[in-house]
């Protein structure tokens, strides 16, 4: 397909409204035109998301977008929507069956699927797709193939054989955060190992960073309402608890009445995560205390304080994290709190993803017991039930036994002679797993204590430099928040009557 960069640049003009790239844009897309699979490695809040809508409408055929989250393809459709483009849709678990059931039937009306990897094993979906032109296939936050394609959602790890199915379209694989060792494994999972890579520097160069210590968990909910109260801006609050998520929540709103601040974690309906992200993208909540279940893909500018009152697991998953403040290149900042044994919590959590050796001994002779049936989901809630499996163990055992043949197509062909043999390579694999996710932590620990520029050592493994700070580095740098002047945003409190309340509700007012 012969397209120039001002046939592009007039398609980006009428669908976007964007005179000109950003770095990192065009070589990507003019790759992808050339037929060419891309990885592309680009900071949080550059604009990674045009990278494959773009070509989306420039491409004859359909691109498919493989999505982490129900709540970022939902936003990622409306905002295209309110642009006037209509031929775009997703597939997720929050539409009611005859719903997704009607938009599958009329694939081929869209020129955009956003899907999750968990979608893409259903038998229907998938040969539906076959049935159309795939001509790009886009792993978004393509970094979650290597932080959760093994315990977590082994779907991830099973798309190489989707691409295989719809035989082999353009890939692009897109992700603000990952290092050289996760961008092979991404490569190597995708079963794409000649990709081209398309690497740019991932620091913020407006995002200043800073950690303090503190002896107890109260004194950092003190010094979050004591922040709050001199800066009233867009906040994010990372817990690594639901009960303290809600229990930040509840104080901090009891202490700033004039802030509007609200909790969000992953025990909580779909709806209501799904309405609390609307608000706080339409400024109608002004601080979240969240897990990390809340903002990938929050496509909010004004976002000017990020604060991790846990520790995350890793360097990756924090830059992730502070890298959705200051999205409109405004001086904001990224504080962690640490208090000693903190890391008992992502400890714990890393320990929690993966069965212990007794476990999967168990899960192969209970399956081996049941050679050649299919695995139902009563057998598989009976099986987590008996030997005390939660669902990312499970996961991990399962997709191990298709790997090494001992499950296919969701049948049993496990024998009693087969599953000692296995084992010990799997524990092997599941070792290797755990020193890997505790080396990562480490790291993350490692640049809480460091003496030298903070900027330097966390992106170090990443980059060999880094950008310039446009306002202040960090607090080894001497950044104190005294001197932090960000934009507030002043509140205008209507004080009505009774009457005038009624009339302003049915739209009666002048």
């Amino acid at each position: 397909m012969n397209i120039t960069v001002d046939n592009i640049k007039q398609t980006m003009k009428r669908y976007f409204g964007y005179e000109d790239f950003r770095k990192g844009q065009k070589e990507i897309i003019l790759e992808l035109m050339k037929g060419n699979d891309v990885l592309g490695i680009l900071p949080t809040g550059t604009g990674k998301s045009l990278c494959y809508q773009l070509p989306a409408f420039l491409l004859e055929g359909v691109t498919v977008v493989v999505s982490p989250l129900i709540s970022l393809m939902i936003d990622q459709v409306k905002q295209l929507k309110m642009k006037g483009i209509k031929k775009v849709t997703y597939i997720n678990s929050l539409m009611n069956p005859e719903e997704r059931k009607r938009v599958i039937r009329h694939l081929s009306h869209y020129k955009m699927i956003y899907c999750s990897p968990e979608m893409l094993q259903n038998r229907y979906f998938i040969e539906r797709l076959r049935e159309l032109n795939v001509s790009l296939f886009v792993v978004d936050e393509a970094h979650c193939i290597s932080q959760w394609g093994y315990e977590f959602r082994t779907d991830y790890l099973r798309l190489k054989h989707v691409l295989a199915w719809l035989e082999h379209p353009v890939v692009l694989a897109l992700s603000a955060t990952a290092t050289p060792e996760v961008q092979k494994d991404i490569m190597e999972q995708l079963n794409r190992p000649q990709m081209l890579k398309k690497i740019y520097p991932m620091d913020r160069e407006n995002i200043v960073l800073t950690v303090e210590h503190y002896r107890k968990q109260n004194d950092k909910l003190n010094r979050i309402a004591e922040l709050l109260r001199r800066f009233p801006v867009p906040a994010m609050i990372y817990f690594s608890s639901k009960k303290w998520c809600e229990h930040a929540a509840a104080r901090l709103q009891e202490e700033l009445s004039d802030l509007s601040i609200v909790y969000y974690h992953g025990g909580m309906d779909k709806e209501d995560r799904l309405y609390i992200q609307q608000q706080f993208m339409n400024d109608q909540v002004d601080v979240v205390c969240c897990t990390s279940a809340f903002g990938m893909g929050i496509d909010k500018d004004n976002i000017r304080l990020v604060i991790h009152f846990h520790i995350p697991a890793n360097v990756e998953s924090y830059i992730q994290e502070a890298g959705r403040a200051g999205r409109d290149g405004e001086a904001s900042v990224s504080l962690i709190q640490y208090t000693p044994s903190d890391e008992d919590i992502p400890l714990h959590l890393i320990s929690d993803e993966l069965p212990d050796e007794k476990q999967i001994e168990s899960a192969a002779m209970m399956l081996s017991e049941n050679y050649g049936k299919p695995i139902e989901e009563s057998f598989e809630l009976h099986m987590m039930e008996t030997l005390q499996l939660n669902d990312i163990q499970w996961g991990f055992i399962k997709y191990q036994f298709e790997c090494y043949g001992l499950i296919s197509e969701n049948r049993i062909t496990l024998k009693k002679s087969d599953w000692k043999a296995v084992c010990p390579d799997i524990w092997d694999f599941m070792s290797t797993r755990m020193k890997q996710k505790q080396r990562k932590l480490n790291e993350l620990l490692s640049y809480l204590e460091v003496e030298e520029c903070r900027r330097k050592r966390l992106y170090k493994s990443f980059q060999n430099d880094f950008k310039e700070p446009l306002y202040h580095c960090c607090d080894r740098c001497g950044f104190t928040f005294d001197q932090w002047n960000p934009p507030v945003r002043t509140k205008v409190i209507k004080k009505y009557t009774w009457e005038q309340k009624l009339k302003e509700i049915f739209h009666q007012g002048e």
